[in-house]
């Protein structure tokens, strides 16, 4: 599985660059953004899960913080994404809110699934599903599920067919006491639809640690 890459987007433009983790623009950051970036540092999650923070957008809000995940199972990558955390105090039009998630997540089909006319559908509930098991209120639902298919030919011909599922989505966190999202309970979702796409089991009660990847790495060098 390679990393996840490539440009998000949630409606308005591409996603740039910058530096890891937040950027925090000019001056300090606001309390709020800070409470939501902590929430979701201090996170603990499956211990399938590997995450760590990445580069996060320049333009698509004035502060932004972004993780990037593998799902592990032994010594195969079995699903990658990256989730970016937006944050504009003054409110944007689209969001209807100060906040903004936005996420791209990626894994390799079986062919019987594949081939499945209701998958992208599927692969849809998964994501609204995994917001409504854990209760969280948002609004602004928008995204897209592409499926792909690799034909090898010439050199390359020995290789199997190759199919992959890829959803990209933005939705808006409902902001509780000070105007702070769940950030936290946003990303546990979020980690149970990258597992639920890796096709591993629901977490039982004692999945409830995360392993942080010591440095950045091609999730293929295994």
């Amino acid at each position: 599985m390679a990393a996840a890459q490539g440009r998000m987007s949630d409606g308005a433009g591409g996603m740039d660059e910058a530096k890891e983790g937040d950027r925090v623009g000019s001056g300090a950051a606001p309390p709020a953004f800070q409470a939501a970036v902590q929430a979701l540092r201090g996170s603990r999650l499956r211990p399938q899960i590997e995450i760590e923070p990445t580069r996060a957008p320049q333009r698509l809000a004035p502060y932004a913080y972004a993780v990037e995940a593998t799902v592990v199972d032994g010594d195969q990558d079995l699903a990658d994404g990256r989730l970016v955390l937006l944050h504009d105090p003054d409110g944007h039009d689209a969001w209807r809110g100060t906040f903004r998630l936005v996420t791209l997540v990626r894994a390799e089909l079986e062919p019987e699934m594949a081939a499945d006319p209701l998958l992208p559908e599927v692969c849809w509930s998964w994501l609204t599903g995994a917001l409504g098991a854990r209760g969280l209120s948002y609004g602004e639902p928008s995204g897209t599920v592409t499926r792909a298919s690799s034909h090898y030919f010439g050199g390359l011909s020995e290789r199997p067919a190759a199919s992959q599922i890829e959803i990209r989505a933005s939705w808006t966190p409902r902001e509780g006491l000070g105007g702070v999202p769940d950030a936290a309970a946003h990303l546990a979702s979020w980690c149970d639809l990258l597992a639920q796409v890796a096709g591993l089991p629901p977490a039982g009660p004692g999945d409830a640690s995360v392993v942080t990847l010591p440095q950045r790495r091609d999730p293929q060098a295994r």
